[in-house]
This record gives structure tokens, C-alpha cells and sequence, in this order.
């Protein structure tokens, strides 16, 4: 892998200091953003659509699966098998849906509003609304699930267990990025491995670390986990798709 110039190092370091100042401007909170609670992150974190529509969702499969009753006790091994695997599922859908590349096919572009959406957000990971999955995705997402479930599980109680498993994780999916591109400062060994290697993939090289909600676990099992003393920083880590002599032209005009 060859080394990145000079000036591309230099334009990744105005990049990340522009974005810091940016933020003490806007929070009024100093270049340590100390006065960011976690209290005052999760008031925040409900005052956009996603997490209501969300949590609609689980509050009302919870009450159906309670409803329904009965089921057995290998619906146990539901919600352990869909944490065991998200840190994979979330890879493939960061690798395959978010970072697709537009592709026309006959007169048709295919590129999904999730494509488009996360685009933006790589070009501004501080803007807030790009941070969730966007409402009118959920608006279809979450009765597909419900459709999914239903038609994946062998009876009515577990296609419910099912539902309220990935609800869940979706709200912790939800949760976890807010907050890390939030101005919460992480305090745990955990969340401070999450925040640096996302991160890594916003401010470093979008084609490596992956992983949100974890880290070293998906990435480090498919070959997007190096050490970031070896990767070169990109010229399109905002620009997704870009060439690097586009980047170049933009920067230099």
C-alpha cells in the first residue's frame, strides 16, 4: 500500500481541526466539550424521528409477544444468535447498501435513497438528521421486517421474539451512532475503541472500519481492521466515489 502525499496528510489534518472548531462554535462548549452528558445526549437522541419510529415498533411487538403468550425455549437462542451476528450484518449492509457506488443500468441510475443519504453524511458527519437511518426508509423497513418475520419463522410466537430482537438492536444501532458522532466524550474502554474506530472510518479512509456498534470484530475477521499508522489517508473520505484527481481539482479551486 503506498504512503499518501504530504499534502493529502495535511488536508485530512485541516479537515478534522475545521471540523472541531466548528463544533465549539456551534456548541459554545470549548475544544473539550466536557458539558456534553450522557443525560444530555439521550434528550437529544428523541428529538428525531427515527428513534420514536423505532421504538414503536418494539414497544409494540413486545406487547404482542406478551399477548400471544406460549412459544418455547429455543426462542431464547433468537436474540443471542442476531448479537452474535450483527457486528457481520452491519458490515455487509455498511459495505454493500451504504456504500454503493450509483450504477445505471439502461436508462435507469440504481442508487437507493440509504446510498444517497449516507453519501451526505460522510460529507458532513456532523449534521445530525444523516446520522439516523432515514425516516422515509424506516417507513417501509419496519413493516418489511414485520412481513419477513412472519413468513420466516414457523410459528406466531417466535416471528414475534424474532421482532422484538431486531427492533432492539436497531434502537442500539440507532443509539450507538448518535452518540458517537455526538459531542459525548467517551469515558468506557469500550465506547472509546468504538468512537476512535469510526472515526478512523469518517476522518482516516472510508474503505476500512467498517464496524459501528463494535470494534475489531467484523473488520478484523474480513481484512478492515489495519493499523491506522499503515493506511494512507483518503482524498474521498468525504467525497464517496470521487476520483482522486477530482478531489485534487475541488480542493484546489
Amino acid at each position: 500500500m503506498t504512503k499518501a502525499s504530504p499534502d493529502i496528510e495535511k488536508l485530512a489534518a485541516q479537515r478534522l481541526a475545521a471540523d472541531e472548531a466548528r463544533i465549539d462554535r456551534t456548541t459554545g462548549t470549548g475544544p473539550r466539550r466536557t458539558n456534553v452528558t450522557l443525560g444530555t445526549a439521550w434528550r437529544s437522541f428523541w428529538r428525531h424521528p427515527s428513534p420514536w419510529m423505532i421504538s414503536t415498533f418494539l414497544l409494540g411487538s413486545v406487547v404482542a409477544r406478551v399477548l400471544v403468550g406460549g412459544g418455547s425455549w429455543w426462542e431464547l437462542v433468537i436474540p443471542a444468535a442476531l448479537v452474535a451476528l450483527f457486528p457481520l450484518i452491519e458490515w455487509v449492509i455498511h459495505v454493500f447498501v451504504l456504500h454503493w457506488r450509483p450504477r445505471r443500468l439502461g436508462p435507469v441510475e440504481v442508487d437507493s435513497l440509504l446510498a444517497r443519504k449516507h453519501r451526505e453524511h460522510h460529507a458532513d458527519p456532523r449534521d445530525v438528521p444523516l446520522v439516523f437511518i432515514p425516516w422515509p426508509a424506516l417507513v417501509w423497513l419496519l413493516p418489511a421486517y414485520v412481513v419477513v418475520a412472519l413468513l420466516a419463522m414457523p410459528s406466531l410466537p417466535s416471528a414475534l421474539s424474532l421482532l422484538v430482537s431486531v427492533h432492539a438492536i436497531k434502537l442500539g444501532y440507532e443509539w450507538t451512532h448518535y452518540l458517537v458522532h455526538s459531542d459525548y466524550r467517551p469515558r468506557s474502554r469500550w465506547f472509546r475503541s468504538v468512537w476512535r474506530n469510526h472515526r478512523l472510518h469518517h476522518y482516516k479512509n472510508e474503505h476500512y472500519w467498517f464496524a459501528v456498534t463494535t470494534a475489531g470484530t467484523a473488520d478484523r475477521l474480513l481484512g478492515t481492521y489495519p493499523d491506522p499508522a499503515s493506511v494512507p489517508t483518503s482524498p474521498t473520505v468525504k467525497r464517496l466515489h470521487a476520483t482522486e484527481d477530482t478531489e485534487r481539482g475541488t480542493v484546489a479551486s
